[in-house]
C-alpha cells in the first residue's frame, strides 16, 4: 500500500460513534439512553391506563432518535439496555416458565425499529432515489417514523393471538384494541419526540444547517391564524353535541406544514398536543381515550408529513437550479475552451516566428558585452518560455486532446499522486493508493483523464475533512479497467466553496473515453467508480 499525506488524526467531535473504535463514548450514550428510557417511561404511565400499552409513549421517539443518528448498528445494544432496564424495573419477570417470551417482547419493538431504519436507509440510497421528491430529506424521518411504530404493532399480533393470557388480550377484539393503542402511542412518541433529539444531536454533532428559509413574522401570524381558527371549530363543533372532532386540527396544522415547512408544523403539532394530550390523562375510559388519540396521531402524521413534504420540495427546487448553475458554468467553461483554443491557434505562429528571431539574435550578440546583448538574451529566454507554455496548451485544449493514445494505468496514477498530493496534504487527508496491476493499459488522453482523477480526490478531500482518508483502487479485468475511490462522508466537513463543476467535467471527460462514472453512497461512505474500456497489457 502506498501513502500519501499525513496520517489521519483522531476528530473530538465524533461523539459517541461507536464505529470510531472508542468504547467509553458508546457506553456514554447508551447510559443517557437508558436514563432517558427509565423516565420517558415513567412518564409515559400516566397515559397507560388499564391497558397493557400507552396511548401516548414518548419512548419510541427516543429510541428512534438514537437507531436513526447512530445507524441501525445500534439495534442489538439498545435492545439490550430496554431488556434491562424491563428486568430492573420489574416490568418483565426475571425467570419462570413464561420469562423467555416476555423478554422476547421486551426486544421485540426495538428489533422492529432497527429493521425499519435498515428499510428505509437502503430505500433511500438506491441509485435515483435523491431525485424523487417522497425520498429526497427530511421525507426518510418521516416514512421511518411512520413505519416503525406500524412494523413494531405488526410484530406483536403473532404473540398476541398466541400467548394474549399474558397481557390481559383474549378475545379478538382486545387483540384489535392492543395493537391499535400499541401502534398510536409509539407514532405520537415518535413525531413528537425523534425530530427535536435529532435535531439536539445535529447541533451537537457539528452537522451545518441546511439553509432552508426560516418563516417571516407574517408567516408566523399566518399560522397563528389558522391554528386559532380550527381550535374555534373544533370547539364549535362539540358545542354542536359533535363531540370532540379532529378535522379541524387536521387540516390546520397541514395548512401550516405545507405552507412553512415541518418545523413550523411540528411546533403547531405541540401547541395541539399540550392542549389536548392533558384531557386524556388520569381515570378515563380506555376505549374514549383510544378514539381521542386516533385522532390525535392523524393530525400529527399528517402534519409532519405535509411540513416534510413542503421541505424536500425546496430542497428539490433547490437542487434544481444548482444544477442549472453548473450548466451554465459548464458552458461557459466549454465556451472559453473552444476560443482559448481559437487565440492559441492564433498566437502560435507568430509566436514561433518571434521565438527563432529571438533566438538568432542573441546568437549574433552572444559575444558582446553591453546592454543589446543582455536584453537580446532576456528577450529569447521570455520567447522559449512563451513557446512551450503554448505548446502545452494546445496539448490540452488543442488537437492533441482529440488523439488519445495507449496509457498505463499505473503511469496515469502515478502523475495523478503528484497532482494531487499538495491538495490533500493541504486538506489534513491521507490517500492511499492499493497495489496496481502493472499490465492495466487504456486508450485515453493522459492530461484529460488525469484531471477527471484530480477533480475526484479534490471533492473527496472536501468531503471527508481533516484527518480523513481517501483509497483508490484498480480493477484490472479482460473488458474494462475499474478506477474506485473511496471516502467517508464527515459530519463536521466544511462545505466547498466552489460550484460543484468538478464532477460534471470529470464525467464529460470519462464519457468522452467511452467509459463511465458513478457515484456511490452508503449511510457515510462515498464511493466513485470510473469504467474505462480496456486495450490489453502496456507495451
Amino acid at each position: 500500500m502506498t501513502t500519501v499525506a499525513v496520517p489521519a488524526h483522531a476528530n473530538g467531535r465524533a461523539f459517541a460513534n461507536v464505529r470510531s473504535g472508542s468504547i467509553a463514548p458508546a457506553a456514554a450514550l447508551l447510559a443517557l439512553y437508558a436514563l432517558g428510557f427509565t423516565l420517558l417511561h415513567e412518564l409515559a404511565r400516566a397515559w397507560g391506563g388499564a391497558g397493557f400499552y400507552s396511548l401516548w409513549f414518548p419512548v419510541a421517539g427516543w429510541r428512534l432518535a438514537l437507531l436513526w443518528h447512530q445507524g441501525p448498528r445500534w439495534t442489538l445494544p439498545i435492545a439490550l439496555v430496554e431488556l434491562a432496564i424491563d428486568l430492573i424495573l420489574g416490568a418483565i419477570p426475571l425467570g419462570g416458565p413464561d420469562a423467555p417470551i416476555a423478554w422476547i417482547g421486551a426486544v421485540r419493538p426495538v428489533l422492529a425499529y432497527g429493521l425499519a431504519v435498515w428499510g428505509v436507509r437502503r430505500l433511500v440510497s438506491r441509485p435515483g432515489a435523491a431525485g424523487v421528491t417522497l425520498l429526497a430529506p427530511p421525507m426518510p424521518l418521516a416514512l421511518v417514523s411512520i413505519a416503525a411504530p406500524v412494523l413494531a404493532a405488526l410484530l406483536t399480533l403473532p404473540q398476541a393471538l398466541w400467548r394474549g393470557d399474558l397481557t390481559g388480550v383474549e378475545t379478538a377484539r382486545d387483540v384489535a384494541l392492543s395493537i391499535a393503542a400499541f401502534t398510536v402511542g409509539d407514532l405520537l412518541g415518535t413525531l413528537l419526540i425523534a425530530p427535536p433529539m435529532l435535531w439536539v444531536a445535529d447541533r451537537l454533532s457539528g452537522v451545518p444547517r441546511t439553509g432552508l428559509p426560516r418563516p417571516g413574522s407574517m408567516a408566523i401570524v399566518e399560522g397563528a391564524l389558522v391554528l386559532g381558527l380550527a381550535a374555534l371549530t373544533g370547539e364549535m363543533l362539540r358545542w354542536l353535541g359533535l363531540g370532540s372532532q379532529s378535522a379541524p386540527a387536521l387540516i390546520g396544522v397541514a395548512w401550516i406544514g405545507l405552507r412553512f415547512g415541518r418545523v413550523p408544523a411540528w411546533c403547531a403539532l405541540v401547541i395541539v398536543c399540550a392542549i389536548t394530550l392533558p384531557r386524556t390523562a388520569g381515570a378515563v375510559n380506555t376505549i374514549e381515550r383510544l378514539q381521542f388519540h386516533l385522532g390525535l396521531a392523524s393530525v400529527v402524521m399528517a402534519g409532519y408529513l405535509a411540513g416534510s413534504f413542503h421541505d424536500a420540495q425546496a430542497r428539490a427546487r433547490a437542487e434544481v437550479e444548482r444544477r442549472d448553475r453548473l450548466l451554465f458554468q459548464a458552458e461557459r467553461l466549454k465556451t472559453l475552451r473552444a476560443m482559448s483554443v481559437a487565440v492559441i491557434h492564433e498566437i502560435s505562429q507568430p509566436l514561433s516566428t518571434l521565438a527563432i528571431e529571438a533566438r538568432h539574435l542573441h546568437e549574433l550578440t552572444v559575444d558582446a558585452s553591453n546592454e543589446v546583448a543582455t536584453t537580446a538574451a532576456l528577450i529569447d529566454r521570455k520567447a522559449a518560455h512563451l513557446s512551450g507554455l503554448v505548446r502545452r496548451l494546445r496539448r490540452y485544449g488543442g488537437r492533441a486532446v482529440d488523439e488519445p493514445s495507449p496509457l498505463p494505468i499505473a503511469t496515469l496514477i502515478e502523475s495523478v499522486v503528484a497532482l494531487a498530493k499538495p491538495e490533500v496534504q493541504a486538506a489534513d487527508v491521507t490517500l492511499t493508493i492499493a497495489p496496481l496491476a502493472p499490465s492495466a493499459t487504456v486508450m485515453a488522453q493522459e492530461i484529460e483523464l488525469s484531471q477527471a482523477l484530480v477533480n475526484l480526490i479534490r471533492n473527496a478531500a472536501q468531503a471527508c475533512g481533516k484527518g480523513g482518508e481517501i483509497l483508490l483502487t484498480v480493477d484490472a479485468q479482460e473488458e474494462a479497467v475499474c478506477i474506485a475511490m473511496s471516502n467517508k462522508c464527515a459530519r463536521t466537513a466544511a462545505p466547498s466553496a466552489g460550484m460543484g463543476v468538478g464532477v460534471l467535467v470529470a464525467r464529460a471527460i470519462v464519457e468522452a473515453h467511452g467509459g463511465t462514472l458513478s457515484l456511490l453512497r452508503a449511510e457515510d461512505m462515498v464511493r466513485a467508480v470510473i469504467s474505462l474500456p480496456a486495450i490489453g497489457t502496456a507495451a
